[in-house]
Parts: C-alpha cells; structure tokens; sequence
C-alpha cells in the first residue's frame, strides 16, 4: 500500500471537496464474511459458486494433470482463499475464491529456482498520470483474468487435490502444468510470460522500470504500467490502445475496467483541468479496523479550545484535551 497525502494535478484542487467521513463512514454497511477456512464457505451459495468458477478456469487453463503420486515425491498442500471485492464507494463487485498452492512447503533448486518479479514503481505511475493529465490522454485500466495460471511451469511439482474436488483418492495428486498462486516462481513466470506477449507486439520496457513498457512510432505513443495483473495504458495512438487490448484479451482474458478510478489502493477523480488522486476508502477502512470510524472529525490537528503560554523556550498547553470525540 503506497499512502499518499497529496498528490494532485489540477489547477483547480481547491474546488475539490472530499466527503466527510463522519457521515459516510458510518452509514456504509459492513461486507460480507468471508470465510477462513473451506468448511466455514461450503453450502453457500456465493461461496460455492465462486469456488467453481476457479475450478473451471484451472481445467480451462489445463493447469494440472490428475496422476498417481510417484514413489519419492511429496507433494505440497493447498487451500482456498476467500475475498469479497468491493468497488471504490464500498458495494459488493463480487465473491472471488482462488486456490492457492502453500509454496512455503517447496523445495529450492528442485520445485522452484528464481522467484524475483518486477512491478511498476509508484513514482512510475505518478509520472505516467501526469503526463496523460498533460496531454490530455485517457488511461485505460484493465486487470488479467487468473494471471498467474499463464505462466508455464518448468519444475516437476505435485500438489495435493484442492478441498471439494470431486475425486477423493488418497493416491492421487495435481501434476502442475502451469503456474499456481502460492507457488514460489508464479509471479516471475507471470511477468516472463506477459513480457514475452507485448514485446512481440513492438514493445519495449523502460531501461529506468523494467514494468513500463512503450511503443513509440514517429509521432505515435502507447506506454503501459503493470502492476501484476492490473494494468495501465494510455498514449496519443487509440487505435493502437484498443489493438493492443484486443490483443492481451485474446492470448489472456482480460478485464476492461474502463477509464482510470482505482489503482493500488489510490482513488482517482477527473476534475476540470485535471485529475485528483485520493484515498478516502484506505481512510474509511482504516478507521473501521480500529473502530474509530463513528467519531467526530475536526478541522485541525490540535485542540482548538487549547490555551498555550510561553514556558522557557516553547509553547505548552494549559490543558490537555483528546482529539476526538465519539459522535
């Protein structure tokens, strides 16, 4: 998570208001649970569907081979994880349940080898928001389905059947095809694998931030961000955006998120002349975790009711009072 406390490109910030936590806040309704475990999300429905759908997308993905286990193999465990997605004014998006292998079990040199995997720096980001703000560019966001299941795997890795697979064998295991997450190399065989597809369409990575990549022709320019599997593009070339969509949607099933809104945790808004970048829902959610999300708000830092007189060399308070009050 990157905080930022200001940062803005606008001309007009001042006329940007945020809303007050005070009366959001507190009204927003709690999410739903989400499940720690796989018998805590059997039997319901959001759950259950959820759980399939990944299911359906490894098959799809011919992730795995089911075989025996051969002798001398141990094979790692693997469990579920829940998370229902919120959209940036705190609604339901969706139930995600995704597999993941417990790779903190595998073995180095034999399951696993290189496992570093660049992202886009923040300061990369500011930098590319600016520009477009600049230029008058839009900036397309889109995240890749199942990203880490694109990368192939090299390394011989067995895991065990995931929890409500319908074969119960004991004997039988998952022979890995393809990346998984959890797995120690699955980051790096994900970027390897999505390097590969842009740099086949002409791209090529900034020597400055190895997740930047550009296409410049002449006077054409399209430059991409990858955070993972959350993506940034923008440039002058729309058609050369919308190809290279059209592109990543084919070879990897991709999620169109539209114009830029929300991007590693940063909420952004277009204002006239500009764009103002927020985190008003880290906020909200941060004050829901230490359940001071009902007190008053204030227009400074410090007591105003506070008297102060000179004692030696600084400035003391008469009285000390809290910051804030419950509401």
């Amino acid at each position: 998570m990157h905080t930022i406390t200001n940062f803005c490109i606008n001309e007009s910030f001042n006329h940007f208001s945020f809303p007050s936590h005070a009366s959001h806040v507190s009204s927003q309704s709690p999410s739903p649970f989400e499940p720690a475990f796989y018998h805590q999300a059997k039997g319901v429905p959001e759950w259950e569907q959820a759980m399939k759908n990944e299911l359906d997308a490894l098959n799809a993905n011919n992730t795995w081979d089911i075989v025996k286990l051969p002798k001398g193999k141990k094979p790692i465990s693997c469990r579920w994880v829940y998370k229902v997605k919120l959209k940036a004014d705190g609604l339901v998006e969706r139930f995600k349940a995704r597999l993941v292998a417990k790779g903190f079990t595998q073995k180095e040199e034999i399951e696993f080898h290189e496992t570093y995997s660049p992202v886009v720096k923040f300061t990369t980001v500011r930098s590319l928001v600016a520009l477009a703000v600049k230029n008058h560019w839009d900036i397309h966001q889109f995240d890749v389905n199942n990203a880490f299941l694109h990368g192939k795997l090299h390394e011989e890795v067995y895991m065990r059947l995931p929890p409500g697979h319908e074969n119960t064998s004991q004997s039988l295991v998952c022979k890995l095809k393809k990346s998984l997450y959890g797995l120690k190399q699955a980051s790096r065989q994900w970027y390897s694998k999505l390097s590969e597809a842009l740099h086949q369409q002409g791209y090529k990575h900034s020597p400055n931030d190895h997740s930047l990549f550009l296409k410049n022709n002449g006077s054409s320019l399209v430059i991409v961000a990858i955070y993972v599997d959350d993506i940034l593009v923008t440039g002058n070339n729309t058609e050369d955006i919308f190809k290279l969509k059209a592109f990543l949607h084919d070879k990897f099933q991709i999620k169109d998120l539209g114009f830029l809104n929300f991007f590693l945790g940063i909420e952004f808004k277009k204002v006239k002349d500009g764009m103002v970048a927020h985190q008003t829902k880290f906020i909200k959610e941060l004050l829901q975790t230490y359940n001071v999300h009902d007190t008053t708000s204030v227009t400074t830092p410090l007591p105003y009711q506070d008297r102060f007189v000179l004692f030696g060399t600084v400035f003391e308070p008469i009285q000390q009072n809290t910051l804030t009050t419950s509401s």
